[in-house]
């Protein structure tokens, strides 16, 4: 990865365990079973990207423009996606472990997470509005003033969600969910 610039390629199999990757743009680029674990890709830019089946768990980045990325089975750990820029901001999440992110203030309407694991992950004061979460554990995972108006958890599991603290207008969910919206109660449901 010497170029500056690097539009439609594939990489595939790169190992770049904590190494550091700035300055770059990619545009249209995959990228299949390549392992960025700790590596550094600040201040870069993915534009139309695919990630799939890659190690990308706590790599930073800082500044980093995510434009319609996808994500497709990435163990992801500890991401904090509330570093990367805000412009343009889109991604999309299929079959990943995405523990321990942080998408912390992040604007990211309409995001889609699929089958994927957000456990222990923040969302404290995005804005989710019209997203979903199919078929996705979010267990221990935090909403703190976040606005989910219109998202989908209707498959979604294992969430806790405090209404008086997040805007959940029009959210929906199934009625074996709803638990998690009591939680905070401390009540039996049977």
């Amino acid at each position: 990865m010497d170029l500056l610039i690097y539009d439609d390629k594939t990489f595939e199999g790169i190992v770049y365990t904590g190494k550091v990757i700035k300055g770059r743009e990619f545009q249209s680029c995959t990228f299949k079973n390549c392992d960025f674990s700790s590596s550094d890709f600040s201040n870069n830019k993915l534009i139309e990207c695919v990630f799939d089946g890659c190690n990308l768990s706590m790599m930073k980045l800082g500044g980093t423009m995510l434009n319609d990325v996808v994500f497709k089975n990435c163990k992801v750990l500890g991401v904090i996606f509330g570093e990367t820029q805000s412009f343009l901001f889109s991604v999309k999440f299929d079959g990943c472990i995405l523990d321990y992110a942080s998408f912390m203030e992040k604007k990211m309407p309409k995001t889609k997470f699929i089958k994927s694991s957000l456990k222990e992950a923040t969302f404290s004061g995005a804005i989710l509005t019209g997203s979903l979460f199919d078929d996705t554990n979010l267990m221990g995972t935090v909403f703190n003033r976040t606005d989910l108006t219109e998202v989908n958890f209707a498959n979604a599991h294992n969430y806790s969600i405090d209404p008086e603290l997040n805007t959940i207008k029009k959210a929906i969910f199934s009625s074996q969910g709803l638990a998690g919206l009591l939680s905070k109660y401390q009540i039996k449901i049977v």
